[in-house]
């Protein structure tokens, strides 16, 4: 009875709201009439649908479905998702602090962060963690996500590990005390020849600006001249990291970017000056993936003529958004503005409002239109040209950054054979086993990474047992030609991982970049006229 008549009473509530409504509908403003319509058929949905309605979900769904009209960037997030998202660009999470693969299905320590939480209580590189409090994580194909969710937690808060360790019979056990973990930006900072650096960093966070500054003293210390700014594959952050970065490169008071927008004033971010490196010659490496923030930086160097731009043709994300983050911690980012470069370029590239799969698509129609491998396929109208600010040289607007030097994308580098090999995760997994079980011999014998470099190859047996293993999965060479190059791939990608493991993030890159063209023509670009 009692059911009966909240119903009841649910029902007269909100047909009395629904008529009142009504009755008041003629003294609204349009916009608000159309809120009373929403507002009224959320209520009905959730009063009088057969079934039973999550309103949460409900209600997230409108707010998708709304964004989803809208341009491709405008989204929602709910608030673990936020937490997720936000993470990476504030610089620090709360865990153990440990860098780690999967093989198989086991955690496999590659390094315990320095300083960090693990490294205190003796966790090692080579380390297999089993479980996670009373929760078994190993052998049981739990996923990653799941995996990194226990090990994460509040700081201050125990993780308790069982862990099992190559030599030692017993389970080892482990307290250890959760707390702030950085996760850092810049990927490697190496030298390329004996007078040019190289950076390379994955986004824009809070903690990027002081990265970058610590790379260049490390490599100004080691002789640079000139600089190599890596932004391939960076997907972009925050504005405020990119014009901080600028300053660096840029004289005072030069133009960085700035942004204009329908309901929001214009905004400018211009150079502060005193800048840490205004004197050395400077190429930003580029592709299809470099979008927003690395935007804006290889904009403003590029419009400035403080330096050339090399690769290919930037993602052109060059919409700003706003968060409004909610009273349940989840947020809508919506998009306010629009960014322009210094000469006035827009650098969002052309959409169609709620055609998210074809804005999607469009890297796939630039390979398939040859714009990646052939710069004959590359054609603008005289309406997208524009001039640096300084020499007066063309460059073009229409979407991303064009760069002053076309590489083409290297669709030769990695045999057929290679890819389908990478893609089943077989030369990581080949990696990380046979780094595990060589760890004390490596390290023994390559005392440091110049060592390795000049003098470690992965061993012909290696090779085979990775090719062996690809058997099984129906994957081999179609005949001696691609047998060899597949080999060969292996080989370079297997002792680069190698070195990942041993030493670091950087290691890695430098020996895959070793011969990689569009670092060979920013090197050539900065050697010419010295």
């Amino acid at each position: 009875m009692k059911r009966i008549l909240i119903c009841i009473l649910t029902l007269c509530a909100a047909l009395n709201m629904s008529a009142q409504n009504a009755r008041n509908s003629n003294n609204l403003d349009p916009f608000q009439q159309q809120l009373n319509k929403l507002l009224n058929a959320t209520v009905a949905i959730s009063s009088f649908y057969v079934d039973s309605v999550d309103n949460n979900k409900m209600v997230e769904d409108a707010i998708n479905g709304i964004l989803s009209k809208l341009d491709p960037h405008s989204n929602y997030s709910n608030a673990a998702e936020t937490k997720k998202l936000t993470e990476p660009l504030e610089g620090s999470f709360e865990g153990i602090g440990v860098q780690f693969n999967m093989l198989e299905d086991t955690l496999v320590v590659i390094q315990p962060v320095p300083k960090g939480p693990s490294e205190k209580v003796g966790i090692m590189a080579g380390d297999r963690l089993v479980s996670v409090g009373d929760t078994t994580i190993a052998g049981v194909n739990m996923s990653r996500d799941e995996i990194m969710r226990r090990l994460r937690g509040p700081k201050g808060s125990i993780a308790h590990l069982k862990v099992v360790r190559s030599g030692i019979r017993d389970t080892l056990i482990f307290d250890v005390k959760r707390d702030k973990i950085p996760v850092n930006s810049v990927d490697a900072a190496y030298m390329v020849t004996p007078t040019i650096g190289l950076i390379r960093f994955n986004n824009f966070a809070e903690t990027t600006h002081k990265e970058v500054l610590q790379a260049i003293d490390t490599l100004k210390r080691k002789g640079m001249k000139d600089l190599i700014i890596d932004l391939q594959q960076n997907g972009g952050g925050y504005l405020q990291s990119a014009a901080d970065l600028a300053s660096e490169f840029l004289a005072a008071g030069d133009m960085i970017v700035y942004t204009r927008g329908r309901a929001v004033p214009d905004q400018e971010f211009r150079s502060k000056g005193n800048g840490v490196f205004t004197k050395g010659k400077v190429a930003v490496l580029v592709d299809e993936y470099s979008a927003s923030a690395s935007e804006i930086l290889a904009g403003a160097i590029q419009d400035q003529d403080r330096g050339i731009v090399v690769g290919r043709r930037t993602f052109g994300k060059g919409l700003v958004q706003r968060p409004l983050e909610m009273a349940d911690h989840s947020m809508i980012r919506l998009t306010v503005a629009r960014y322009y470069t210094p000469s006035g370029r827009c650098i969002q590239k052309p959409y169609e409002k709620g055609d998210k799969q074809g804005y999607a698509k469009d890297v796939i129609n630039r390979y398939n239109n040859g714009e990646l491998t052939n710069a004959d396929s590359i054609h603008f109208p005289d309406s997208l040209r524009y001039k640096t600010l300084r020499e007066g040289r063309t460059v073009y607007g229409g979407g991303g950054i064009m760069p002053d030097y076309f590489v083409p994308l290297d669709t030769m580098k990695y045999s057929k054979c290679y890819r389908e090999i990478s893609a089943k995760s077989l030369v990581i997994n080949a990696s990380i086993r046979f780094a595990d079980k060589n760890r004390k011999k490596l390290q023994k014998d390559y005392k440091t990474f110049e060592e390795y470099k000049r003098n470690f190859e992965v061993p012909q047996e290696a090779v085979d047992e990775l090719l062996a293993e690809a058997k099984k999965q129906n994957i081999e060479p179609k005949d001696d030609a691609e047998k060899t190059h597949t080999e060969a791939n292996i080989r370079r990608v297997m002792k680069a991982f190698v070195a990942r493991d041993l030493w670091d993030m950087s290691e890695y890159v430098e020996l895959i970049y070793a011969d990689d063209e569009v670092v060979k023509k920013a090197v050539e670009l900065l050697s010419s006229n010295e």
